[in-house]
């Protein structure tokens, strides 16, 4: 009986030991990511990084992580010619295999969100004053929370030389198109005093797209919804190629 107990006694002492170092190893990887990202991504700080699964080395000597979950804020990503800035970026990646050196990775399925400010929506808009009808001029000069995942366009007016008191507010809708891009689309087009206004001119103010690329291979945007802060964008992929 006594050899036994101290057999067990062994046994919970090594695993516990194990488990410590399994532990660590776990915590040094996720650094390392961090630093990596931000060092690759050029972020301001390190991004968030979780490897779940147990036990860690197990998965290391396999070649395969069950899981890996990263967030991100404010990070850079390429619109057309300039950029955007996603306000959070949140991804959880499953079956992540990886080469012998670690040169490179891929995930077997990706999934998650990101989150980009009205502000930098607006960059997409037309903030310039465009002529919609003789002697008619209109801008986009804000973007807000629209309620029931709509996205409030206000279009402030100019008719002959006189600027309307308050901005004509259009509720729109967003979707993604192409997997690539966010396009905004006015759902009924506002008056502009009583001057009439051609569709196709209004919806050259009303109605924008933004692209985001630079996403990993295997990324594309998947659903977007208006929301208090901004547009929440949902994202997924399979055979993600997360380095290489």
């Amino acid at each position: 009986m006594r050899a036994l107990r101290i057999l067990l006694i062994t046994v919970v002492v090594l695993g516990g030991l194990f488990v410590a170092a399994d532990r660590v190893a776990v915590g040094f990887a996720e650094d390392k990511v961090a630093e990596k990202l931000r060092s690759s991504e050029g972020l301001q700080q390190d991004p968030e990084v979780a490897i779940n699964g147990f036990p860690f080395l197990t998965q290391v000597l396999g070649g395969e992580l069950d899981e890996v979950q990263i967030g991100i804020d404010g990070m850079q990503a390429s619109s057309g010619a300039g950029k955007v800035t996603i306000a959070e970026l949140d991804a959880r990646m499953r079956g992540v295999a990886f080469d012998s050196n670690f040169s490179s990775a891929t995930a077997a399925e990706a999934t998650g969100s990101a989150r980009i400010g009205y502000d930098e929506l607006l960059k997409a808009a037309k903030v310039e004053p465009v002529e919609v009808a003789p002697g008619v001029t209109a801008k986009v000069v804000g973007l807000s929370d629209g309620g029931n995942g709509k996205i409030k366009v206000a279009v402030q007016a100019t008719v002959l030389g006189q600027t309307l008191p308050e901005p004509v507010e259009v509720v729109s809708s967003a979707d993604v198109e192409g997997g690539k891009t966010v396009k905004v689309h006015a759902d009924k087009l506002p008056k502009l005093g009583a001057v009439p206004v051609a569709e196709q001119r209004m919806r050259q103010i009303t109605d924008f797209e933004q692209a985001v690329d630079g996403l990993p291979a295997g990324i594309e945007l998947d659903e977007v919804t208006a929301e208090k802060d901004g547009v929440r964008i949902t994202v997924k992929g399979t055979k993600v190629q997360l380095a290489g």
